[in-house]
C-alpha cells in the first residue's frame, strides 16, 4: 500500500532541478560564467524552498538541542578525519589524485573567507541536508525500503557531481553522502545533527582545516 500512495513526481522533479543546478556550477562550458560561491548559495535556497513546498513539515524532524549540536560535530570531525585519510592514500595511489583536489579548493581563491564560512554555515550546508536527505531520502523511505532510499539517494548525490569531470571530487561527494545517508537511514530523528555536521565539515574541510 505504501508504495501506491508515495508518488515519486515531486522528489524526481526536485532531482531534476538539482541536477541542472549543478551542471550548470561544474560544468567546464558553464562554470566560467557563473560565480560558484553565488550560485551554490542560490541553489541551497532553491532547493530549501522546493522540499518546503513539495513536502511541508521537514523543520518538524530538526532538532537543534545540545545532544545534537555535539553529535553533528564529533560527525563533521570523523568526516574530516576520513577525508584526510583519504587524501593521504589517495595521493600515494594515484598521481591525478593532488591536482584534482587542488583543483577543488582553487574555487575559494579570491574569495573572502569570512564570507564563505557565513554562507557555509547557515545556508549552503543546511540547504544540502534538507534536500537531499530531509526531503529525498525521507520520501524515497516512504516509497520503499529505507535501505533502497539511502542507495538510491546517495547515488543521485554522488551523479549530479559528475559534470566537473573530477574524480577526485565525485569520490568526495560519494563518500559524504554515504556517511550523512547512513545517519539519516539509521537516525532520522537526528536530522538536525545531519545538518549541523554538513555545516562544520563544509566550513571545516574548506576553510578552517583545509586538507592540503
Amino acid at each position: 500500500m505504501k508504495s501506491e500512495t508515495i508518488s515519486l513526481k515531486k522528489p524526481l522533479v526536485g532531482f531534476f532541478i538539482a541536477a541542472v543546478l549543478w551542471t550548470v556550477m561544474f560544468s567546464p562550458w558553464t562554470a566560467p560564467h557563473v560565480n560558484f560561491w553565488v550560485m551554490m548559495t542560490c541553489s541551497g535556497l532553491v532547493l530549501t524552498l522546493y522540499s518546503t513546498w513539495a513536502a511541508p513539515g521537514w523543520w518538524k524532524e530538526v532538532r537543534l538541542d545540545p545532544v545534537n549540536v555535539l553529535a553533528g560535530a564529533v560527525l563533521a570531525a570523523a568526516l574530516w578525519g576520513v577525508f584526510w585519510l583519504g587524501e593521504f592514500f589517495s595521493t600515494l595511489l594515484f598521481d591525478f589524485a593532488r591536482p584534482q583536489v587542488d583543483m577543488i579548493y582553487g574555487m575559494k581563491e579570491g574569495e573572502n573567507p569570512w564570507i564563505l564560512t557565513a554562507l557555509m554555515l547557515f545556508i549552503i550546508g543546511p540547504a544540502e541536508e534538507i534536500f537531499w536527505r530531509g526531503y529525498l531520502q525521507r520520501n524515497f523511505s516512504r516509497k520503499w525500503n529505507p535501505d533502497v532510499a539511502f542507495i538510491v539517494t546517495t547515488l543521485m548525490y554522488s551523479l549530479v557531481h559528475i559534470s566537473k569531470f573530477n574524480f577526485m571530487l565525485i569520490m568526495a561527494a560519494m563518500v559524504a553522502g554515504i556517511v550523512w545517508g547512513l545517519a539519516y537511514r539509521f537516525f532520522p530523528e537526528k536530522l538536525g545533527a545531519i545538518i549541523i555536521s554538513h555545516a562544520l565539515w563544509d566550513c571545516a574541510v574548506f576553510i578552517w582545516f583545509p586538507i592540503m
